[in-house]
């Protein structure tokens, strides 16, 4: 048991958070607390973490034990000390302890060139063993790797803390908790502000981190991927259940329909015995056993009804108030974006289909749902609507909306012809009930102003939806209330979302924004990940799939491998029986080429930036362009065969540490 809480309560005010939470983390557990929007979620976090106290009652004190003094690690809100810092200088300040130790080792190691005695041996033996286990051998290559991954360029490693955005923001603070590596790392929606692909890594990464990790998150794919226990939180209180998000659902059913069956079984066997003791109570010959039915009664141990699942949840059942012609939407060369192109869009879609558009961040998704509905000017190109088209446009700006209205008076400026009774409900459908309904807006949540965004659309009755991410602020309850509508909803869609298992359940076709282009398949999610896995399989001879080092983790050697390919490596050369000094010298063979190759691109990388520097060239902006694109595409070749050349380092470490113990 690393982190136990016991009898655990928050009460702020008047108003219990949490009560009799019984909350453990063994060893390196990965963990996910799951709940609606408001239980709770966040404050067993900063329990955890400290930042709140239990609440102390008379005869009821709850308690936290920990095995140690485990270091727990917290995204918190972002405050960095010096916003005037550049992104790689505020990141490398997490090694300083690492840099320090390694000055250590160095200078235990050259103290050895003078002094033999045991002593000194042994100090210096001690001292790289700690340095090795922490990672001393492979953190500036993490380092590189997480920076990659959370999609920051080269150029961007030099820009000051403040010129980045608050959701770039995020990412260097999570890359700085990462890092530093914590036996209990808390992770409160770590996949906000990540596009698909830095989910799928940051999947691997989690699920090979060697410690422990709570993580509290609404995208059901990746708590499927990452964890092995779930705690739900529900009525103020928690309860555990072993394994991933989808196994936690049966089981909760399971749980819920037994405790409904036993406790209905059990009021009929009280009912049967109550009636016995009724009739015979009065009767000399059957007062004993009248008794005896009495005390069976009092000793049965009750089973209480369950409580009802909290799904309580939104509900418009809308449909097109008009319907389209077959044509609904045009896209002919479209090229999107602002002063200079980020993408260029083909399209052709037809009545009923349902457009899901994925890609990673900053390339140009938001930008084409804005410029198909007029928001922003194309740069070239068309787009043209169908027959009898009539638009409801969701942008992710509405969950920032403010305003001093109240949610009723917000709503029926919007309707001024319904009666009262039918403003309230309507917004009574999207759970603003009672006095919510006078609330003012800027009070409102993220997860209630998208609800109320979406109450105002759907009350329209268009028959093209555009959403621009959706279900961001929403709670698993709400994601699944919307899949189930939009499923069933008769008009077009189009969507944007990283929310892997919301588009795989909603999505007909998908569009994919990929470095300046698109590329539209007809077919939905689960088809398209099976293309991508195909293509995986198939590229780089196989070690496509291994390389994205999704997991680093250390080996008695100290050294970084990646989990499963390493390890498959040395268990398939087990299992066929192949001699381990023929596999490591196939792999030392490709070790070897990709250097060869890799000296060659960057030799043709260094003749590229020497020619761009050209005096000759400077006055040529097309010149400059050309020469600028070639670099470009070659830094992304050298990248890649830089994870493969890291990948095959790996594995040769492996193999040659495996034969030395056979040794």
């Amino acid at each position: 048991m690393l982190y136990q809480i016991s009898n655990g309560a928050v009460v702020f005010g008047d108003d219990v958070i949490l009560h009799d939470i019984y909350f453990e983390i063994r060893n390196t557990e990965k963990i996910a607390v799951v709940g609606r929007n408001g239980c709770g979620k966040t404050t067993l976090l900063k329990l955890i973490n400290g930042d709140v106290e239990l609440y102390q009652e008379d005869g009821e004190e709850g308690s936290i034990a920990m095995s140690g003094k485990p270091q727990i690690g917290y995204l918190k809100q972002i405050a960095f000390d010096d916003p005037q810092l550049t992104l790689e200088k505020e990141i490398r300040k997490v090694f300083a302890p690492m840099i320090a130790m390694k000055a250590e080792v160095e200078a235990a190691a050259k103290a050895l060139e003078t002094d033999h005695s045991e002593e000194k041996v042994k100090a210096y033996t001690a001292l790289e063993e700690k340095f090795r286990d922490l990672g001393g051998y492979y953190f500036e290559k993490e380092y590189e790797v997480l920076i990659r991954k959370f999609g920051f360029s080269e150029e961007e490693r030099k820009k000051p803390l403040c010129d980045f955005s608050g959701g770039q923001q995020t990412k260097i603070a999570f890359i700085k908790l990462l890092l530093s590596k914590p036996d209990i790392l808390l992770l409160d929606e770590p996949t906000n502000h990540l596009d698909i692909t830095t989910i799928e890594w940051l999947e691997g990464y989690l699920k090979n981190y060697p410690k422990a990790v709570v993580v509290v998150s609404h995208d059901r794919m990746f708590l499927d991927n990452i964890v092995d226990v779930v705690y739900e939180i529900e009525y103020g209180t928690a309860k555990r259940y072993p394994g991933n998000y989808t196994n936690f659902m049966a089981r909760k059913k399971e749980n819920y329909e037994k405790q409904l069956k036993d406790h209905i079984a059990q009021q009929k066997e009280i009912e049967r015995l109550q009636r016995m003791v009724d009739r015979f109570k009065g009767k000399p010959t059957k007062v004993s056993m009248a008794r005896s039915k009495q005390k069976a009664i009092e000793h049965m141990e009750i089973i209480e009804a369950p409580d009802r699942f909290d799904n309580r949840t939104f509900h418009a059942n809308f449909q097109p108030q008009v319907e389209t012609g077959n044509d609904v939407l045009f896209v002919s060369d479209l090229e999107i974006g602002y002063e200079t192109p980020l993408s260029t869009v083909n399209l052709d879609l037809k009545k009923g289909e349902k457009l899901g558009i994925l890609g990673g961040n900053g390339l140009g998704k938001s930008t084409f749902l804005k410029t198909i509905v007029g928001r922003i000017m194309p740069l070239s190109g068309e787009y043209k609507y169908g027959a009898n088209v009539q638009v409801g446009y969701f942008d992710q700006q509405m969950a920032m909306y403010q305003s001093s209205k109240t949610v009723l008076n917000d709503y029926w400026d919007e309707f001024p012809n319904l009666t009262e009774t039918e403003v309230r409900n309507a917004l009574g459908a999207f759970l603003f009930t009672g006095e919510e309904v006078f609330k003012n807006i800027s009070m409102l949540s993220g997860g209630e102003k998208v609800r109320l965004a979406l109450c105002k659309i759907l009350k329209r009755r268009p028959n093209v939806l555009i959403l621009d991410e959706p279900t961001n602020h929403m709670d698993i309850i709400g994601k699944e209330t919307l899949e189930t509508m939009l499923k069933d909803y008769k008009g077009t869609l189009i969507f944007v979302s990283h929310d892997r298992y919301f588009v795989k359940q909603v999505a007909t076709q998908l569009l994919v924004f990929e470095d300046g282009t698109t590329n539209l398949y007809k077919f939905g999610y689960e088809e398209y990940q099976e293309k991508l896995d195909k293509e995986a399989a198939a590229d780089t001879g196989g070690y496509k799939a291994s390389m994205e080092l999704g997991g680093l983790i250390s080996n008695k050697g100290g050294q970084q491998v990646s989990g499963a390919s390493a390890g498959n490596t040395i268990e398939s050369a087990k299992k066929a029986n192949v001699n381990i000094g023929k596999e490591r010298s196939k792999v030392e063979k490709k070790v070897k080429r990709a250097e060869e190759e890799l000296a060659v691109k960057e030799e043709k990388l260094d003749e590229l930036k020497k020619e761009l520097l050209r005096p000759e060239y400077q006055s040529s902006y097309s010149k400059l362009t050309e020469i600028q694109a070639q670099i470009d595409a070659l830094e992304e070749e050298i990248m890649a065969d830089m994870e493969i050349w890291e990948t095959l380092s790996s594995q040769l470490e492996v193999l040659l540490a495996e034969e030395n113990v056979q040794r």
